[in-house]
C-alpha cells in the first residue's frame, strides 16, 4: 500500500491509448498495456509485439497486473468522486439503457460489439417505462397481501372457533358421562383425553398456519416498502437496482391453501355416545342411526347433545370451513358409505318444508344447487 501511494496519473497511463488503465497485462518484457489495446494492436500488426518496446511477446494470454489495475481503478473512482453515473470502462455519462441486459450504459458502449445490436433507449425513457412495469408488479404484490390478511384474520377466527367448539363439546361429553355414573367415568376420561389430543393437534396446525402467514405477509410488507423506495429513486439508481427490484418484485408468494378437516371433530366425541356403549348400559341407551356432522351445517341449524336431531334457530357466527354448506339450509351426516343397501327411519316433525335423502361427498357447498341427481342428489 505504501508503494503505490507515490504513483502519479502519468504512471496510470496506458502507453497505447494514453487513458487511465482498464484491464493491464503485463508483457515478459515488463511494459504494461490495456488488454483490450493490446488485441487491438496484434491484429493490427498482425504479429505478438509489445507496442512500446517492439520485442516480441510469449504465446499464450498475458496475465492481469492486479497490483496496478487496482490502483488504477481507485484512483480513477476518486477523480469520478466515486460518482455511479459515469461508465467505469469509458468514464462516459451513463444515458442510455440497454434492454438486453437491463443496465445504463455510456454512448461508447452503445457503439461497441457488446451493445452494437441490442434494444437501446435513452435512461430517461427506459425509467418511465420500468416503473409502469415495477408498478404492475407492486400492484399484484398489494393484492397478495391483501388476500393474506384477509386470511389471517379468517384463520384466527378460526382459532377462536375451535377453542370454543372444543369447550362446548367437552361441556356437552361431560353431561353425558354424568348419565352414565360412576362406573363410566373411565369411558369418559378417555375421550376427553381424545379431545384434548385433537385440540392440541389442530390449535398447533393453526398455530403454525398463522406463523407461515404471518412471516409471509412480514415478508411480502418488507419487499412492498423496498420497492415502493426503490420506485421513489432518481432514474439511474433505480435502473441500476431495476435486476434486484424486478427479482424481488416477482417473488413467488404462494395464495394461502385451503384447510380441510380442520375443525374440531364433534361427531366422532359426540356421535352416538351412548350406543357406543350400550354393551355395558343396553337397557339406558336408545339407538339412533344417524349422527350429523355440525361442520358441515348451515348457520342457521341447531343440533340436539348426541347430534342426532336438529332444527332451524337464529343464525350462528361459524367459520367458512370448506366443508360447511351455505347455499342450503342443510347438513350432511357423519357417516358416508361407498356399496350396501341402506335404509333409515327419520321423523320430520310438523315442518312442512323438508327434503330428506343422500349426497356424494363432492357436492356443491358453497354455491346454489338443486337438489336433483344431476348434481348429486338423490331424496324427497
Amino acid at each position: 500500500m505504501a508503494a503505490t501511494s507515490v504513483l502519479c496519473e502519468e504512471d496510470l497511463l496506458c502507453p497505447q491509448c494514453s487513458g487511465i488503465y482498464c484491464f493491464p497485462v503485463m508483457l515478459k518484457c515488463g511494459h504494461n498495456i490495456c488488454r483490450v489495446c493490446l488485441h487491438k494492436f496484434w491484429e493490427l500488426k498482425g504479429c505478438r509485439e509489445c507496442p512500446v518496446c517492439r520485442s516480441v511477446a510469449v504465446q499464450g494470454r498475458p496475465p492481469i497486473n492486479l497490483a496496478l489495475k487496482l490502483v488504477a481503478d481507485r484512483y480513477q473512482n476518486e477523480r469520478n468522486g466515486g460518482n455511479q453515473e459515469f461508465c467505469c470502462l469509458h468514464e462516459e455519462k451513463l444515458t442510455i439503457f440497454c434492454h438486453n441486459d437491463e443496465k445504463p450504459i455510456c454512448l461508447v458502449c452503445q457503439t461497441s460489439s457488446q451493445h452494437k445490436v441490442h434494444d437501446c433507449c435513452p435512461v430517461e425513457e427506459a425509467a418511465q417505462q420500468k416503473k409502469a412495469e415495477i408498478s404492475v408488479l407492486l400492484e399484484s404484490l398489494r393484492k397478495k397481501f391483501k388476500t393474506l390478511s384477509k386470511t389471517k384474520e379468517q384463520w384466527e377466527e378460526t382459532k377462536k372457533h375451535i377453542q370454543a367448539q372444543a369447550s362446548q363439546t367437552e361441556k356437552e361429553m361431560k353431561e353425558e358421562f354424568a348419565k352414565l355414573h360412576q362406573f363410566l367415568q373411565r369411558e369418559e376420561n378417555t375421550r376427553l383425553k381424545a379431545l384434548k389430543r385433537e385440540e392440541e393437534i389442530k390449535n398447533q396446525v393453526m398455530t403454525e398456519k398463522l406463523k407461515n402467514i404471518k412471516d409471509q405477509i412480514s415478508t411480502l410488507s418488507s419487499t412492498i416498502s423496498d420497492i415502493e423506495t426503490a420506485l421513489k429513486a432518481k432514474e439511474l439508481p433505480f435502473l441500476q437496482g431495476y435486476k434486484q427490484t424486478k427479482k424481488r418484485a416477482k417473488c413467488n408468494i404462494q395464495d394461502p391453501e385451503y384447510i380441510r378437516d380442520i375443525l374440531i371433530d364433534s361427531a366422532k366425541h359426540l356421535g352416538l355416545l351412548k350406543y357406543k356403549l350400550w354393551r355395558k348400559m343396553a337397557d339406558v341407551v336408545k339407538f339412533v342411526p344417524i349422527t350429523l356432522d355440525p361442520n358441515t351445517a348451515q348457520s342457521n341449524l341447531k343440533f340436539s347433545e348426541e347430534l342426532t336431531c336438529v332444527q332451524f334457530s337464529g343464525k350462528q357466527v361459524l367459520p367458512d370451513n370448506p366443508e360447511r354448506c351455505t347455499h342450503r339450509v342443510c347438513v350432511l351426516g357423519a357417516t358416508g358409505f361407498t356399496f350396501g343397501k341402506h335404509s333409515w327411519t327419520v321423523e320430520v316433525g310438523k315442518g312442512k318444508s323438508w327434503c330428506i335423502g343422500v349426497a356424494r361427498e363432492s357436492i356443491t357447498r358453497k354455491s346454489v344447487v338443486f337438489l336433483n341427481p344431476t348434481e348429486g342428489f338423490l331424496g324427497d
